[in-house]
């Protein structure tokens, strides 16, 4: 016996294929919350710059004296001996730690690195390092002549801050831009929404985070990644919505 089908529904769309008031309000919730994260994390990215400017713009302890030296201003070296190596995990990536004996009583100390190289992986116990350090930062470890970052390095927290602030605003914007859009179909009653007209801005969405992400972690200079990161946006948006109305015949908004 043959039974009709009804057309499948879920809590986002209604029988017809059209949206419904939960797709949109979801859409809605997940965009403001993203944005008020990435505002969060752009409203403490002030301090994190100005730390990084003023280590980029610290000279060696050698070459000068008096406050700076004093304070811990200026880039200092000095010997310590390691103590031991060893690796953990922290969700799904590995990392390196080193436990260093600086000497003159004082306690040892331990510090996580950049990855496991040039430095970490050739190191043992009783090798003798030089420690660079900024105030109260380690932010490389040296053997010879080689040298590597720790994980504390100034300049390096203020870029995954950038990086994930632009991500999160882009797709939060994008889900914002997206429950506008559905609120508008469900007012006037329009078609059901063909897969392009999805499709088509998620990869774009993707393609624009790629390159506010690239720009973050390329370069130091605000106002560049900014520019770079509008100008990919407005490019990556644009070829989607003229990609949507190829393949859909249908003007997006």
């Amino acid at each position: 016996m043959n039974r009709s089908s009804s057309p499948s529904s879920s809590p986002f769309s209604s029988p017809s294929g059209r949206p419904s008031l939960m797709g949109v309000t979801f859409a809605a919730l997940v965009g403001s919350v993203l944005v008020l994260v990435a505002a969060v994390l752009f409203a403490l990215l002030p301090g994190s710059l100005s730390e990084a400017r003023d280590f980029r713009a610290a000279r060696p302890c050698a070459e000068i004296g008096g406050s700076a030296v004093e304070n811990g201003d200026c880039l200092s070296e000095w010997p310590a001996t390691v103590v031991s190596t060893e690796t953990g995990r922290k969700k799904k990536s590995v990392t390196y730690w080193i436990t260093l004996d600086p000497g003159a009583e004082e306690e040892p100390f331990r510090i996580r690195m950049r990855g496991d190289g040039p430095v970490w992986e050739k190191l043992a116990p009783g090798d003798e390092v030089t420690v660079s350090s900024w105030r109260d930062v380690v932010w490389a470890v040296g053997l010879g002549e080689q040298r590597q970052d720790t994980t504390t390095k100034p300049g390096y927290a203020p870029t995954v801050q950038l990086a994930v602030g632009l991500a999160l605003l882009i797709v939060g914007a994008v889900f914002l831009r997206g429950a506008g859009w559905l609120h508008r179909l469900r007012a006037t009653r329009a078609p059901a929404v063909r897969a392009a007209q999805v499709v088509v801005p998620m990869a774009a969405t993707l393609v624009a985070v790629g390159v506010a992400v690239t720009a973050a972690v390329t370069t130091d200079r605000l106002w560049l990644v900014l520019l770079v990161t509008a100008v990919g946006c407005a490019a990556a948006w644009t070829a989607s919505v003229l990609l949507v109305r190829r393949l859909a015949g249908v003007r997006t908004p």
